[in-house]
């Protein structure tokens, strides 16, 4: 780590988890207290490593997590059918969540904030992928073809396909989401705003790509995927109470290993909007909505 970065953070030990991304950054009390300069370096430093940890947070509390995540950015309201929240989204997880996701479109977070409130002590870890270093493990010829590929993404494919199509899932979706559903076409290379690295974004709601049907787009989203979930390109984070986690949400994916267990994890994540990717050749992305499908049409 530079000087520079030793000097405004002065008692901090910035150490790197894993060859490609991540650090943990010990020695650092997370609060709105911090000075702009220290705010800077941390946001470089997340830049650079892709995702950050810290361990020992337990001081931080929901509007006190919200107020140090305001210090990185404009924070998003997040809306569903109950409340509007902004910035501050529960998240007690239970079942499987292994498959790699990603939030996607024009809208998505630039920076999460994730703190872990409850963490039952076999519960699971979660790893984390560079995607610019999964773009950049690409062979010549694959990387030429994802350049100018588009893929459908849909809000509902991941719940409904790829989970579970149980009542009690159905009716979380029916809680959750409102009665129309978002297909957006998105680029699956995109450029950084900020460091103007080349990023392979796929994430687990991909139902197809543009051109092809759907045999040959499961076969072409596994190839690319296995670059995302290769060893060399991701970090693993073993949770405990009171860590908390800020990663580049346009330069990463993520997902949980094996089940949660029977007691649920409960986190609270902050999301912070700002700096979306940029295609290479085309628009961004182009959303379009439809209706929501009948939960036995999942089974």
């Amino acid at each position: 780590m530079s000087n520079m970065t030793d000097s405004i953070i002065p008692r901090a030990d910035i150490v790197k988890s894993a060859a490609r991304l991540g650090a943990e950054i010990k020695n650092i009390r997370l609060s709105d207290e911090l000075s702009d300069e220290v705010i800077r370096a941390i946001s470089q430093l997340l830049l650079e490593h892709k995702v950050v940890f810290f361990r020992d947070q337990g001081h931080l509390d929901d509007f006190e997590q919200q107020r140090f995540a305001y210090k990185l950015g404009s924070l998003i309201t997040r809306t569903t059918k109950q409340a509007s929240i902004l910035g501050m989204a529960p998240d007690r997880r239970s079942g499987r969540a292994d498959q790699m996701h990603t939030d996607v479109g024009d809208a998505c977070p630039k920076i999460s904030v994730l703190r872990g409130v409850v963490i039952p002590p076999d519960d699971r870890d979660t790893v984390w992928s560079s995607t610019a270093a999964a773009y950049l493990d690409l062979p010549e010829a694959l990387r030429m073809l994802a350049d100018h590929l588009l893929a459908v993404h849909c809000s509902a494919y991941d719940y409904i396909v790829r989970r579970h199509s149980a009542e009690t899932d159905a009716k979380q979706f029916d809680d959750v989401f409102t009665g129309s559903i978002c297909e957006t076409v998105c680029p699956v290379v995109r450029i950084h705003p900020e460091t103007r690295e080349r990023l392979l974004v796929l994430g687990d709601s991909v139902q197809n790509f543009v051109g092809l049907e759907k045999y040959v787009s499961q076969k072409l989203f596994e190839r690319l995927q296995s670059y995302l979930t290769s060893p060399e390109n991701t970090v693993r984070w073993n949770w405990k109470s009171g860590d908390v986690v800020i990663w580049d949400n346009r330069a990463t994916e993520r997902y949980a290993i094996k089940e949660a267990s029977d007691r649920d994890q409960l986190e609270r994540r902050t999301a912070i909007g700002g700096g979306v990717p940029l295609s290479i050749v085309g628009p961004r992305s182009l959303a379009r909505t439809k209706s929501k499908p009948q939960a036995d049409k999942a089974a």
